[in-house]
């Protein structure tokens, strides 16, 4: 008798998810998928809007990173009124890097302390109503309000470089909408009303140590679970250096050896280099690299593809963490999804370190802030977003109307390896099991968490997770249910 387990809604997504897994007569995983079920279609209906609404429209893809898609699209835009990256002012370009950092920050301890922490302290068979943020807070107060402050001090650079936490303005076409005072620069490195940004460069290393510690304990599991071999993609700096670059690299992929498949592409050439394949079960594409084919062209995107493509980060405390991250795996890529967590953190850190270095550069209080080019009718933009690789592409007519609009988001690059981590739960935890557990359930999330997947901030403040899993006959009768809510 076959049967199929549903997992629905993954609601750990920005929007509706769900997972199936088909079970043979007996108990064997024959299948298994991630889908995304809903349509948004942000592409389309940008259409016919003028270019200069672009980074203001596309940031409200989500609540989570609108910064990361406002400062895609304005790096395209960009290029529309005749300015590339190497154009903008200092001014410009040092308050989008201030904005970016940020937003890296908040956006990686949001994921680690509200998100991650509670399967990390509790394990995966904990009790539900201690699994979440509420539960770190009353058995870990110390690593729940550093957790909360780091977050604050992100949001507050976006507020003071954006206008708002949520939805701002920063970037406008050739530049930025305005520049910092001394008082608001006094304001994060004083640390008054917040801790400062040398106090969160601190907190940042301690939650590495307490990361480390952590896997001192659990390195079994950490290296295990859900780890598969995989291409990774990120970018790099320009110069040719390798170093880590979130902002304004070039396109590096190497296979799951270290071998490297694209080898430092600019940002506009992506399209030469990319297709998106579809499938009838899911509305999210499927990128891959077009040399190597749709089997295996997919990379991972994110903090554990970014480490291994670089070959070094460029603010020194950071750098000095990444290097014994790399002597762990001898400076081989590493394939084990858990390690996300552990990559992300130290991206945390390098966030820190580049906001506290733009915070006494004397460009951003500069008053330049727009320059003006000759028009073009193509853009492109490619940024690091907290979640991986973001590509943002539009073409407008002579109107300045804008006529095709492409996207590839960093969830978008990942959905090849986040059914590859559902599959490797499937074939690991639900195989031949007739009894349908909760900490079951939980594991299959917890192996699309690693992805943090353009996730929605109401869902999470509490940690709830609302999931049905029907066990269903052949002919599609139910034997078997549990809820989750």
């Amino acid at each position: 008798m076959n049967r199929k387990i549903v997992i629905e809604p993954v609601t750990r997504v920005e929007g509706h998810g769900k997972v199936t897994i088909q079970l043979d007569e007996n108990g064997n995983v024959k299948d298994s998928k991630f889908h995304i079920v809903e349509f948004r279609g942000f592409e389309k209906f940008i259409q016919d809007h003028p270019y200069w609404q672009a980074p203001v429209i596309v940031q409200r893809l989500c609540g989570i990173c609108p910064v990361s898609h406002h400062l895609a699209a304005a790096k395209a835009i960009d290029q529309i009124v005749g300015i590339d990256p190497e154009d903008l002012s200092p001014t410009a370009s040092k308050i989008r890097k201030l904005l970016h950092y940020g937003q890296m920050f908040q956006s990686h301890s949001l994921h680690f302390f509200y998100l991650a922490a509670p399967d990390l302290l509790f394990g995966v068979d904990a009790p539900v109503e201690k699994r979440n943020v509420v539960g770190v807070a009353k058995e870990h107060s110390e690593l729940a309000k550093k957790g909360i402050l780091m977050r604050k001090f992100g949001q507050e650079i976006i507020k003071a470089t954006a206008g708002k936490k949520i939805h701002g303005i920063a970037a406008v076409p050739g530049g930025v909408h305005k520049n910092l005072h001394k008082s608001e620069i006094d304001y994060f490195i004083n640390g008054k009303d917040i801790p400062s940004i040398d106090t969160m460069i601190e907190w940042a290393k301690e939650v590495i140590e307490f990361m480390k510690g952590y896997h001192k304990q659990h390195a079994a599991w950490l290296d295990t679970f859900a780890a598969y071999p995989s291409g990774h993609l990120g970018l790099v700096s320009k110069d040719g250096s390798g170093a880590l670059d979130l902002y304004d690299g070039v396109m590096r992929a190497i296979d799951s050896n270290g071998k490297i498949t694209l080898n430092d592409i600019p940002d506009f050439l992506y399209h030469e280099y990319f297709n998106e394949d579809v499938e009838k079960w899911s509305y999210m594409k499927f990128p891959y690299i077009k040399h190597l084919g749709r089997e295996n062209g997919w990379n991972r995107v994110g903090p554990l593809a970014r480490l291994n493509v670089c070959n070094s980060i460029d603010t020194p405390i950071a750098n000095k963490e990444f290097k014994e991250f790399k002597a762990y795996t001898k400076n081989k890529p590493n394939n084990m999804t858990m390690h996300t967590h552990y990559a992300r953190l130290i991206e945390t850190l390098h966030a820190a370190e580049k906001m506290k270095e733009l915070l006494h550069d004397e460009d951003i209080t500069g008053n330049e802030l727009v320059r003006e080019g000759i028009r073009r009718n193509e853009g492109i933009g490619v940024i690091e977003a907290p979640r991986g690789t973001l590509i943002h592409h539009y073409k407008v007519d002579d109107r300045g109307k804008i006529t095709k609009c492409n996207l590839i988001v960093s969830t978008t690059h990942n959905n090849d390896p986040m059914n590859k981590a559902v599959s490797w739960v499937a074939q690991n935890v639900l195989d031949k099991k007739e009894e349908i557990t909760e900490g079951m359930l939980n594991q299959v999330e917890v192996a699309i968490r690693a992805y943090d997947p353009c996730l929605s901030c109401a869902t999470h403040a509490m940690g709830k997770m609302p999931l049905q899993l029907s066990i269903l006959d052949h002919n599609g009768n139910l034997i078997d249910e549990k809820f989750k809510s």
